[in-house]
C-alpha cells in the first residue's frame, strides 16, 4: 500500500505533482509509527547503545520523517488550499506530540547519555557535537520534569504549536481578504508603469477590469511609495496595519489578540517549568548571547548611536514634506511617499530608473556567477523535476569537478494561497548512511512582482537584495560537509549567529564587479551605468537612522514581550510596543495601528525572544565581509576560506570559534555602525 502513497515513496526529490492532501495523514501516521518501534528496540532491556545503534539511528528516523513532512510543510507555505491546511493541521498536531514525547523519553535520554559517556570523549567534533545537542535538547523537552509537570508540559507544546499554526493563518487569510478595485487609472497618479502593470495583472487574475491593490507586497509597495492620492495610502495603510486583528476593515474576523495572549502566557509557562526565570532566559540557551542583559545592552548600545541620527532624517523629511509637498503633518502612510521624493531629489534616484536594469532571470544567473567565482560551484536548471507551481524552478548543484552535490527549488513570484515574505528552507538534508549520501536540497522562496505582459519580472535594488540574502541562507545549507543532518548546514546552529552566511551576501548587490555580471537594461542590454551606480551608492545610507530604529523596535518588542511578561498583568503586547516606542522610536503610528498581529517572526515564525538575532548577525557579517574587501572583494581564496570555516561546519562547533577561524580575532561591534555609515 505504500507504493500509493507519494508521501512514503524514497525518492531523491519530493513528487510535488502526485501529493494530494489526503495523502498527509496516513502518511505521518505510518512514519510515526515506524519511529516509535525503532525507539522502543533502540531502549528496550539488553539493546546495545553505542553512536551507530543510538545516535546514527535517530538521525536515519529523522530523516525518514523529513522527507514526509518537509513537502507537505512546503505546499502549506506556498499553495494553501482548505483541504491541505485541515490535513496539515491534523497531522502537524500528530508530530508535535511525538515530538514531546520523544523529547522526554527517560530511556532514549539514558541510551544518548550512556553513548556520551563510553564514547563522547574519543569521537570526531561532529559526532561529540551531535551528542551534545541532543541531550541540551533532551533536558529543554523537559525529561528531567516529573509528573504532573511532565504531562503539562508535552500539552503547552501541543497547543503552541496550534496557535502558531493559528496565527500564521489568520494572519494569510486576513492578507488574502481585503482589496480594493480602482477603474479609473487617474486614481493611480505617480504610481509609475510598473507598478500599474503588477496591479492590472492582479485584476486580470480575478477577471476584474481595470486594477486592483491588494495586500501582497508589490502592490502595498506600489502604493505607499508612489501613490499621489493621499487616502488611497491612508486606505491601504490602515487595511495592512491591522491585518488579523480587533482594528481595520475586517475587525474582530482574523483577530490575533487572543492567540498572542495564550501564546505568551504558554511560553512563560513553559520556561518556567523547566526552571528559567522567563521565555526570553530560555531561549538563550540555543544563542550566541551569554544574557539577557548582554542582549538588553546590545539593543541599547545600537539605539543610543542610530536614534539622533533617525531624528534628525526624520526633522528633515518633515521639513521636506511640509515645503515641497504640501503635508504640513507627516503622517506614517506619508513616510514612504515622502522618503522616496526626497531620495529623487537628493540623488536624482528613481526606483523605476534601476527596476530595468534587473530584469529576474538575469539577477539569478548573475547570482549564480557570483557564487561560482566565490566558491567555484555552478547552478544548472533541470526540466525533469515536478513542482507544485508552473513558477517554481530546480537547480542542480554542481561543485568544481562537475559533480552534482545539492539542488534547490526557487519559487520567486507574489500569488494567491502563498505566505508573505522570502525564506529558505530544508526539502533534504546531507546525510551519510554507510556508503549511501542523501545530498542536501534547498527551498528558496520570495514574493516578488511577477512578469506582466510586455516585461520580464523587474526587481527594485531592495528585491535583488532580498534575493542575494536567502540565498545565502540556501548556500549554508546546500554548502555543508557535515553528514550528520542535525548539526550539518543552518541545523543547530545559534540561532542569533545563523544569519550571517544570509546577510553576508547582501554586500555583493552593492559590489561594482558583481552588478557587472549581470546588471543589464533588459531592453537595451545597457549595463548599469556609472553615474546611476554611483547615485545608487550615495543613497546606500538614506534614512539609515530610520530604518535601524525600526529594527531595534521590533527586537526590544520581541524580546521584552517575552523577558517582562507577568502572569497577573498578561502580555499587553500594545503596551509593551508602546514603551519600546518611547524608548526609540521617531515616528509614532496611530493608536490603532496594531503591527504585533502579523508579526509572524516570533508568533509562528521561530524568532520569539530572537528577533535581535538578524542584528547581533549583521556584525559578524559585516565584519566577514570587511576581509573580503581587503582582498579585493570577489576573491576565490577568500570565498573558499569563508565555504571552509564558515559554511562547510554547520554547527560542529560555536558560532564563536567558526568566526574566529575565519577572520583571526573576534567580532568587532564597529563593523555593523560602518557598514550603515554611522560609525563616529
Amino acid at each position: 500500500m505504500t507504493t500509493a502513497n507519494p508521501l512514503l515513496v524514497e525518492s531523491a526529490l519530493p513528487a510535488f505533482d502526485a501529493i494530494r492532501a489526503e495523502h498527509v495523514l496516513p502518511a505521518v501516521e505510518a512514519v510515526l509509527a515506524e519511529y516509535r518501534s525503532a525507539v522502543t528496540a533502540m531502549t528496550a532491556e539488553g539493546a546495545v547503545h553505542d553512536f551507530e545503534r543510538v545516535m546514527l539511528a535517530q538521525e536515519r528516523l529523522e530523516q525518514r520523517l523529513g522527507k514526509v513532512w518537509s513537502p507537505v510543510s512546503h505546499l502549506h507555505s506556498v499553495a494553501d488550499s482548505p483541504a491541505l491546511r485541515e490535513a496539515y493541521d491534523a497531522a502537524l498536531e500528530k508530530i508535535t506530540d511525538f515530538s514531546a514525547e520523544l523529547g522526554q523519553n527517560r530511556a532514549l535520554y539514558a541510551a544518548v547519555k550512556a553513548v556520551a559517556d563510553a564514547e563522547g570523549a574519543t569521537l570526531p567534533a561532529d559526532r561529540r557535537a551531535l551528542i551534545d545537542h541532543a541531550l541540551r535538547d533532551f533536558k529543554l523537552s523537559g525529561v528531567a520534569l516529573e509528573e504532573p509537570a511532565r504531562s503539562r508540559f508535552r500539552a503547552i507544546a501541543n497547543e503552541l504549536s496550534k496557535l502558531g499554526t493559528g496565527f500564521a493563518n489568520a494572519v494569510l487569510d486576513a492578507t488574502d481578504a481585503w482589496q480594493h478595485h480602482i477603474t479609473d487609472e487617474r486614481d493611480l497618479a505617480g504610481i509609475p508603469a510598473s507598478g500599474r502593470a503588477v496591479l492590472r495583472q492582479y485584476a486580470k487574475e480575478q477577471d476584474l477590469d481595470g486594477y486592483l491593490v491588494t495586500l501582497k507586497q508589490p502592490a502595498v509597495h506600489a502604493v505607499m511609495t508612489y501613490a499621489e492620492d493621499r487616502l488611497l495610502r491612508e486606505k491601504v495603510y490602515w487595511a495592512y496595519q491591522t491585518r488579523a486583528s480587533d482594528q481595520g476593515p475586517d475587525a474582530g474576523k482574523y483577530d490575533n489578540s487572543e492567540r498572542i495572549e495564550r501564546l505568551m502566557a504558554l511560553r512563560h509557562e513553559a520556561a518556567q517549568l523547566l526552571g528559567f526565570a522567563n521565555a526570553a532566559e530560555e531561549s538563550l540557551a540555543t544563542k550566541m548571547a551569554e544574557s539577557t542583559q548582554t542582549v538588553l545592552d546590545f539593543l541599547a548600545d545600537l539605539a543610543a548611536r542610530a536614534k539622533p541620527v533617525a531624528r534628525k532624517e526624520l526633522d528633515a523629511l518633515r521639513a521636506f514634506a511640509a515645503e515641497r509637498l504640501d503635508l504640513a503633518n507627516l503622517e506614517p502612510w506619508d513616510a514612504g511617499y515622502a522618503s522616496e521624493k526626497l531620495r529623487q531629489e537628493r540623488y536624482a534616484l528613481d526606483e523605476e530608473q534601476i527596476k530595468p536594469y534587473f530584469p529576474l532571470p538575469s539577477v539569478i544567473d548573475g547570482l549564480f556567477a557570483v557564487t561560482q567565482k566565490l566558491y567555484g560551484i555552478e547552478l544548472k536548471p533541470r526540466e525533469d523535476v515536478a513542482t507544485w507551481h508552473a513558477d517554481a524552478r530546480y537547480y542542480d548543484v554542481l561543485d568544481a569537478d562537475g559533480r552534482v552535490f545539492a539542488g534547490v527549488y526557487m519559487d520567486l513570484y507574489a500569488r494567491s494561497g502563498k505566505r508573505g515574505g522570502a525564506w529558505m528552507d530544508v526539502c533534504r538534508s546531507r546525510f551519510r548512511d554507510g556508503e549511501a549520501l542523501q545530498l542536501p536540497v534547498a527551498y528558496l522562496t520570495c514574493n516578488f512582482a511577477p512578469p506582466t505582459e510586455h516585461a520580464p519580472a523587474l526587481l527594485t535594488h531592495d528585491d535583488v537584495l532580498t534575493l542575494f540574502h536567502e540565498f545565502g541562507h540556501g548556500l549554508h545549507h546546500l554548502l555543508t560537509e557535515v553528514d550528520l543532518p542535525s548539526v550539518g548546514g543552518i541545523d543547530g546552529v545559534e540561532w542569533d549567529a545563523v544569519e550571517l552566511p544570509s546577510q553576508f551576501m547582501e554586500n555583493f548587490a552593492w559590489n561594482r564587479e558583481a552588478l557587472d555580471l549581470f546588471a543589464r537594461h533588459y531592453q537595451t542590454g545597457e549595463r548599469l551605468p556609472d553615474e546611476l551606480f554611483q547615485r545608487m551608492l550615495d543613497a546606500r545610507h538614506f534614512h539609515a537612522g530610520l530604518f535601524l530604529v525600526r529594527q531595534l523596535e521590533f527586537g526590544l518588542f520581541d524580546f521584552h514581550l517575552h523577558l517582562d511578561y507577568d502572569p497577573e498583568r498578561g502580555a499587553r503586547p500594545m503596551a509593551v510596543l508602546e514603551d519600546v516606542r518611547r524608548q526609540v522610536a521617531v515616528l509614532h503610528p496611530p493608536a490603532w495601528q496594531r503591527f504585533p498581529h502579523a508579526f509572524t517572526h516570533i508568533f509562528a515564525g521561530g524568532y520569539a525572544a530572537g528577533y535581535y538575532s538578524y542584528l547581533w548577525a549583521e556584525v559578524l557579517s559585516a565584519d566577514a565581509f570587511e576581509r573580503f574587501e581587503q582582498a579585493g572583494v570577489i576573491d576565490r581564496e577568500t570565498g573558499e576560506a569563508f565555504r571552509r570555516e564558515i559554511l562547510a561546519v554547520g554547527a560542529t562547533r560555536p558560532a564563536l570559534e567558526s568566526f574566529v577561524a575565519f577572520r583571526g580575532r573576534a567580532p568587532e561591534p564597529n563593523a555593523l555602525l560602518r557598514s550603515y555609515g554611522l560609525a563616529a
